[in-house]
């Protein structure tokens, strides 16, 4: 069992960092943050971190209930949330900013105001639709097996919004070290391990609402 459980974090880990991105972050929290001095730096990326942590983590625990109340199966928000994530993941691999995660205009509003931590940092930039789909499709393929299979994932919410504060609090750092070319190199391969995880979203949920098909 230690093994499964342990196999199954690591995914879930892989697939929520790769989605909740905090790298394609540190241009934007740079912008958005470019008056604060260090010190609140520092703690507008534990807010936000925090945020996201609380955003998906709640999404998690509540996602699936919300879309029995509006009728709406997992098997269909798997082939939605695959392709939204599909969309974002070829964004990551052209290297441009995706309008799924975040909008010229919700940049340029982060910029003027004064908090940021959560809007737009925590939501929709770091916790925005596409990495809430992917907590719920991971939370749905444990509904019906045993509680505690939930448990890994919840843990790679918590270590990813705990990287994300790494990330965010040295973003100055991050920029410095891995410069632009780096930083797109690293987009390009998460990009593609994004568009992997869109596409075993989407068979998946062909394969529940059409069984057939896969026979």
């Amino acid at each position: 069992m230690a093994r499964e459980v342990l196999t199954q974090s690591l995914v879930a880990l892989s697939a929520i960092f790769v989605v909740v991105d905090p790298f394609a972050a540190v241009p934007f929290f740079l912008a958005m943050t470019s008056g604060q001095s260090p010190e609140v730096r520092r703690e507008t990326a534990k807010r936000a971190a925090a945020g996201t942590f609380l955003i998906l983590a709640g999404f998690a625990v509540v996602g699936a209930i919300l879309f029995r109340l509006l009728g709406i199966t997992i098997p269909a928000f798997k082939i939605a949330g695959g392709i939204l994530l599909l969309l974002i993941s070829v964004d990551m691999i052209r290297t441009r900013p995706s309008a799924a995660r975040i909008t010229e205009p919700e940049v340029a509003a982060g910029v003027a105001k004064d908090d940021v931590a959560i809007v737009p940092l925590a939501m929709p930039l770091l916790a925005g639709p596409g990495s809430i789909a992917t907590v719920i499709v991971l939370m749905a393929r444990t509904r019906h097996d045993h509680w505690w299979r939930s448990i890994p994932i919840l843990g790679a919410v918590l270590v990813t919004g705990l990287a994300t504060y790494l990330v965010l609090a040295g973003a100055a750092r991050v920029e410095r070290v891995m410069g632009r070319t780096g930083m797109n190199v690293l987009e390009r391969v998460a990009g593609m391990l994004l568009a992997a995880i869109a596409l075993q979203f989407v068979i998946d949920g062909v394969g529940e609402a059409f069984p057939a098909l896969l026979r």
